[in-house]
């Protein structure tokens, strides 16, 4: 159906210019081609389909639940988040190419218990909300690490001098002490030291408690970068359920896209965020040839030339291919 012939549109600043429009023939996510190559390697969807049981019966069911997941997965790694643009895809080469069509409801009748078999798990300790960063700049806490304060005697070094403290600690609208890590640094070219203060029910050494947070922190800058690049707080249904379903289906296009960046990019763009892979990447411009025996992507050589996508190619080609995954029925 992409292929009618419709009038071309025309433009008044340039009566020789003509806009035509060749939805089966023409794909604008030509880039997505490397992104299936890495999942046939690591079997990242085919292991999440795995997961899921499909309760299809009869001659209704077209398309296999791989096929929909990946259109999923990949759709919404190339900045197509919302449901109805499936509608749209289904005609578009490339994503016909990367696992074809997708069903609007698919994740009611397949992804939704699998959500609620793990949903009653039980959370660790640390992240259940009773520990949190916290900077505490009173007179109690920074008397207790006083002997810390103290500029270490001798020539100062370029590495910074690291000294960690554990006490308990109770505030005024707390009910009981809580452990308090502080983490005092030295640097050579400050008169002052950086402290920071960290309230948690952690136990272990302070060293591993700090290590740990510093961890979350860094965490918390690929959960932005989630945010930004693949829109993951998209999440515009009325159900709660469909909402973490989404969600679910988000975080698989994060991995795969954060796989190929990190395990596939040659050092000259190794520097690229996901924002600019799907801009430079994922938006390449394409048109599609199809001959008896094989497809043609004719692809856009301006931002990736040849050399950059082959090099993509085969640094993902010596992955291999691990033999396909059980289905379970």
């Amino acid at each position: 159906m992409g292929d009618r012939r419709k009038r071309a549109l025309c433009v008044q600043s340039d009566g020789e210019l003509k806009l035509e429009f060749h939805g089966a023939k023409i794909t604008s996510d030509a880039g997505l081609l490397p992104f299936r190559e890495l999942d046939e390697a690591f079997r990242l969807t085919e292991a999440a389909s795995v997961m899921f049981a499909d309760f299809r019966r009869g001659k209704n069911t077209q398309h296999t639940l791989l096929a929909m997941l990946r259109q999923a997965v990949y759709g919404r790694l190339a900045g197509y988040g919302d449901v109805n643009d499936a509608e749209r895809l289904r005609v578009d080469p490339a994503m016909l190419r990367r696992g074809n069509h997708n069903s609007v409801k698919f994740w009611r009748r397949v992804l939704l218990p699998v959500i609620e078999r793990y949903r009653d798990r039980d959370i660790p300790k640390y992240a259940r909300g009773d520990a949190a960063f916290a900077i505490l700049a009173n007179n109690v806490l920074m008397a207790s690490i006083s002997h810390l304060l103290t500029r270490p005697v001798g020539r100062p070094s370029h590495k910074p001098k690291v000294f960690y403290e554990s006490f308990s600690y109770q505030a005024q609208s707390w009910d009981r002490p809580r452990r308090v890590v502080a983490k005092v640094e030295w640097h050579w070219d400050e008169l002052v030291p950086c402290v920071g203060f960290i309230v948690t029910n952690m136990t272990g050494w302070s060293r591993r408690v700090v290590k740990f947070y510093n961890g979350r922190g860094t965490a918390e800058q690929w959960i932005k970068e989630g945010k930004y690049a693949v829109k993951w707080t998209r999440l515009s249904c009325r159900n709660f359920r469909d909402n973490q379903v989404r969600l679910q289906l988000f975080a698989l296009a994060y991995n795969l896209g954060n796989f190929l960046r990190r395990l596939a990019l040659p050092r000259s763009v190794k520097h690229w965020s996901l924002t600019t892979l799907r801009e430079k990447l994922i938006k390449i411009g394409a048109k599609v040839v199809r001959h008896a025996k094989y497809v043609t992507f004719q692809l856009a050589e301006v931002a990736v030339p040849r050399e950059l996508f082959a090099a993509i190619l085969e640094r993902i080609q010596r992955f291999g291919v691990p033999p396909p995954l059980v289905q379970r029925g």
